[in-house]
């Protein structure tokens, strides 16, 4: 037997703790495996205001690994098909109206990743996803991102909402983006977990902020799917009193939906972020991984 050599032992063990370090053998770093985030977005002006929901939304930028791209489900990309933008450098959208100038003037100049875009149609199916240019990145996903990626220099592509799915066809789809997470993509899904817009103006007009017991209710459930990993029982949901009341329309309770199904039941999860806007407007986040 030949005898071993000492430079050849330690040239084994320092490649097993490059390893254990996540380092790769030309000495960069190993992307982590991401997690999926799943934030309730709530008012446009969080871009904009310093309150409790964009507090928290900066904190939240510790919780996760810098990625290499993120990948957007927003709820208001909210159309008949299922679209990736294809766009190299995706505009800001500000599809809102009746706010300050300030907020008209913001810009989110991340670059856009075709690479990613292609490679999820490929994930979804090319017979159902395609790309499109006509659309950027909307508020949903730009007033977020202000605050956990402020220097708008890791590239982002949105993926719509097939307003034509059922929420268990869209937990389908959402497992196909699972493998994503290994490719240093950050699966941000953005939406509310309660939603109904008409119930929290008249709250906000009136004055009368306190939490509704369908909407404190409907939280409780959604709180319980995450915990339980329960894609299925978090798609069911929408069918309920409590989940009609909450939403009205399935724009902001889908993203959740995408959030579960691109996770996995060895994910750890937690809610850094819980509370009502307005009384009613729930601003859970959720972690998973």
């Amino acid at each position: 037997m030949k005898p071993i050599d000492r430079r050849d032992l330690l040239k084994s063990a320092a490649l097993v703790a490059m390893g254990a370090l996540g380092c790769n053998r030309s000495g960069g770093n190993v992307t982590p495996r991401m997690p999926v985030l799943f934030v309730g977005h709530g008012s446009p002006m969080n871009a904009i205001e310093d309150n409790a929901w964009s507090r928290g939304f900066r904190e939240m930028a510790k919780l996760i690994p810098r990625p290499r791209t993120v990948l957007c489900v927003s709820a208001h990309w909210f159309v008949p098909g299922t679209f990736l933008t294809g766009n190299e450098h995706p505009q800001t959208i500000h599809d809102f109206g009746g706010f300050p100038d300030a907020l008209f003037a913001m810009q989110y100049p991340a670059p856009g990743d075709v690479a990613l875009a292609n490679r999820v149609v490929k994930l979804l199916g090319e017979n159902r996803a395609s790309l499109r240019g006509d659309w950027g990145l909307d508020h949903g996903t730009w007033t977020v991102l202000h605050h956990l990626l402020p220097n708008a220099d890791v590239p982002v592509v949105q993926l719509s909402l097939d307003r034509n799915l059922a929420p268990e066809q869209h937990l389908v789809l959402a497992r196909n983006l699972a493998p994503l997470r290994d490719e240093g993509v950050l699966v941000l899904a953005s939406g509310n977990a309660t939603h109904n817009l008409r119930f929290a103006m008249h709250s906000f007009a009136t004055g009368d902020t306190s939490t509704p017991d369908w909407a404190a209710r409907f939280d409780r459930d959604v709180e319980s799917a995450f915990t339980n990993h329960d894609g299925m029982g978090m798609a069911k949901l929408a069918t309920t009193d409590d989940g009609r009341m909450s939403h009205p329309t399935l724009d902001h309770f889908l993203p959740m939906v995408y959030a579960l199904g691109a996770a996995n039941v060895n994910d750890k999860v937690n809610f850094p972020l819980s509370g009502f806007d307005g009384g009613s407007l729930s601003m859970r986040a959720a972690l998973l991984g």
